[in-house]
């Protein structure tokens, strides 16, 4: 039986004590590239082209640094393994997330009190937006298994860019339904709650005739006619502290109460805030995780979550009307 490709490269290296700014300088790129210690001379990072060529690279420094450096295809047997391996890089982006999340929410508290203020006061506060997007982009780069906390510091840059704009500048109004048909609909796949929700929301309410494309990765360039949803830089995505679901009820007008309870089941999951503790909210998230793990393929997981997500709209359509 064949033995599966590695998945992982290996750093292997050993830094002398001189130059002293030298250990700091190649751990500050191996942090750049994403890569997490398993031992205090051991990194690791998901095995691809680019992240062998940019270890080379790391390598090739050490030893013009007078150090030793050696670059492995690696499996992991015995001790350390896959699942826990994964676990470090996600905690790892998520540290980084929660550092943006802090830096967001203080921007957004300094541009709510410029008021009317000048318009350079408002000029500085767009540098430092343009800055955190970068920050969020580098983050977004090395996040290699999606750890939780971009969709949030997304959601607060969009609110920030908002709450930027010049007064007579037109402000998003829910669009005629007719505008949408038959549009293609663009989200990342590996699709998880506030995905399959979205994509429920838009085939049952707002584009009946949608195709829906999944594509890899955070940088996808959208063709003519595209929308993106819950992307980064996407058409409808988190928006401050809503969720995309919310965003796309908000943007199109949609404001049936058993749509609203469901936006907050909804926010609830994604979001993990607690903020409504909807009774049902415990029950839908344990549906659509085991729906997630039982099905690899998107296509099933959007399935089955459609027809739960039916199932709990009908049940909120059917309690209102017997009120």
């Amino acid at each position: 039986m064949p033995r599966p490709d590695p998945r992982w490269l290996l750093l292997i290296h050993q830094i002398p004590p001189q130059p002293s700014y030298l250990r700091a300088k190649i751990g500050r790129r191996l942090a750049g590239l994403g890569a997490v210690p398993v031992k205090s001379s051991v990194y690791v990072l998901p095995r691809s082209e680019q992240a062998l060529e940019d270890l080379q690279w790391v390598r090739r420094e050490i030893v013009a640094g007078r150090g030793d450096a050696s670059v492995l295809e690696a499996r992991f047997v015995e001790g350390l393994e896959d699942p826990a391996l994964e676990a470090l890089f996600t905690s790892a982006r998520e540290a980084d997330y929660a550092v943006l999340s802090r830096d967001a929410k203080r921007l957004q508290a300094a541009v709510a009190r410029l008021g009317k203020r000048p318009s350079q006061a408002r000029q500085k506060a767009a540098a430092a937006l343009a800055r955190l997007r970068k920050r969020l982009e580098e983050v977004v780069a090395i996040d290699f298994f999606e750890a939780s906390g971009r969709e949030p510091v997304e959601g607060l840059a969009a609110a920030i860019e908002a709450a930027l704009r010049p007064p007579d500048e037109p402000r998003d109004t829910p669009a005629p339904p007719a505008e949408f048909r038959g549009r293609t609909w663009v989200t990342r796949s590996g699709v998880r709650v506030d995905r399959i929700a979205s994509a429920w929301l838009i085939r049952r309410f707002i584009d009946p005739e949608a195709r829906l494309k999944l594509v890899d990765g955070h940088d996808y360039t959208p063709e003519p006619g595209e929308l993106r949803f819950d992307m980064f830089e996407g058409e409808y995505t988190h928006e401050g502290d809503s969720c995309t679901f919310e965003v796309l009820l908000s943007r199109f007008g949609l404001r049936e109460a058993p749509l609203r309870l469901l936006a907050e089941i909804v926010h609830d999951v994604d979001l993990k805030d607690h903020r409504y503790a909807r009774p049902e909210t415990p029950g839908l998230e344990r549906l659509l995780t085991g729906i997630a793990l039982v099905h690899a393929d998107d296509e099933a997981r959007l399935r089955h979550g459609a027809a739960a997500l039916e199932s709990v709209y009908e049940s909120f359509r059917r309690r209102a009307g017997t009120r």
